[in-house]
């Protein structure tokens, strides 16, 4: 194809092969634009969903607590971050899209809590857990639910991999998680009156669900990079190979190769960070009331921070999570599941941005030459 007919169809005259896409994104430059902040220019939004979220912590974290169900806190806790989506809906559309996650999220629990309690061998909930991963990111494209994305539900199914001894067992999770999301969606819908809505001197970030073919490529893609973290992961030795898919999966998310790159990147430095902080705090064996409020306080300050680089946000996401985790199973030791988030996250995104490329099309890579050369002409 010669050059005129490669600029006639936006491509770039630059080597498109999978080695030069990796030599692309293994250059100091792409370490240097994953670790730059920019503006979040949505803030008011991304500040009310924090808020929202961790006031239906703060409300029902206690309650479960104090009730005959405390055993069910950590999905109680699950619960509470349906707030997060929705954040950039049209207006009088966020309601039903926090209704199809409170419906998703309960699900989440649900299949893998009932999985377990049917007595499936580890592997085939392995493989369950990741045909997750692929169904819960074309729920959440084609539902335009936006950011945090398929990770929530996905941290959900992971939590019910917990052996369940009983149906009543399963229900119970079910029912705790649905509780307090239908908490959250509430109140989410009385301070709907505070989020900026779209507008003709507003434009927020358009949710835009793209056509099916693609999304189901998407879809698939994601699957298979959870399946090859989670099966990497328990080779090696992993209890909790959920941290693993998620890894892979974070960095699936990204449109285009640059952007998975700066995932993965971001993933693993901001998990490094963020396990460290989380180590010095279960290290002071902290009360569970402690706990509470070092959730609430988290889920509010994530959303402040992670617009602007995602590293960030995993330096709080990180210890929001293995807390919860902690709550949901405190007999496991604080320090191993502190290393394994970290070694789990570490290979999971590793593998993700290897899948991506290898999966790559050829105007994947052409987009990611033009980008490399727009930012050298810049710099």
């Amino acid at each position: 194809m010669s050059d005129r007919s490669n600029r006639a169809r936006g491509r770039s005259t630059w080597p498109v092969r999978r080695v030069d896409a990796v030599r692309h994104l293994l250059h100091p430059r792409q370490m240097r634009d994953s670790l730059r902040l920019t503006r979040q220019p949505f803030w008011r939004n991304a500040s009310l969903a924090g808020m929202q979220s961790a006031l239906a912590a703060a409300i029902a974290l206690p309650l479960v607590y104090l009730s005959p169900w405390s055993h069910l806190i950590g999905y109680a806790a699950l619960g509470a971050l349906v707030a997060l989506f929705g954040r950039f809906a049209p207006e009088r559309s966020r309601n039903s899209i926090l209704f199809l996650c409170v419906v998703v999220q309960t699900f989440a629990v649900f299949i893998m809590s009932a999985a377990g309690w049917l007595g499936m061998p580890l592997l085939a909930m392995f493989i369950i857990l990741a045909l997750a991963c692929g169904v819960f990111f074309f729920i959440a494209a084609a539902g335009s639910f936006g950011p945090p994305g398929p990770l929530i539900f996905i941290f959900a199914a992971g939590a019910g991999m917990s052996h369940a001894a009983t149906f009543q067992q399963v229900l119970e999770r079910s029912a705790a998680t649905a509780s307090v999301a239908l908490l959250a969606w509430a109140i989410c819908a009385a301070s709907e009156t505070f989020r900026h809505h779209p507008a003709p001197d507003l434009a927020l970030p358009a949710e835009r669900s793209p056509s099916l073919r693609p999304l189901l490529i998407a879809s698939a893609r994601s699957a298979f990079a959870a399946a090859v973290a989670i099966f990497a992961a328990h080779a090696l030795g992993a209890d909790y190979p959920v941290w693993a898919a998620m890894g892979a999966l974070a960095v699936m998310q990204g449109a285009h190769l640059h952007l998975s790159m700066n995932r993965a990147i971001q993933r693993m430095a901001g998990t490094v960070v963020g396990a460290l902080l989380v180590w010095f705090i279960l290290d002071q064996n902290p009360s569970i009331w402690t706990v509470f409020g070092l959730l609430v306080i988290l889920q509010y300050a994530t959303e402040l921070i992670i617009g602007s680089n995602y590293a960030l946000g995993q330096i709080l996401v990180t210890p929001m999570a293995l807390l919860m985790t902690h709550l949901a199973a405190p007999h496991m030791e604080g320090r191993a599941m502190v290393s394994e988030r970290v070694t789990d996250t570490l290979l999971g995104a590793a593998i993700g941005i290897v899948i991506a490329v290898a999966w790559s099309s050829l105007e994947d890579r052409h987009r990611l030459a033009r980008y490399v050369a727009q930012r050298r002409s810049s710099s």
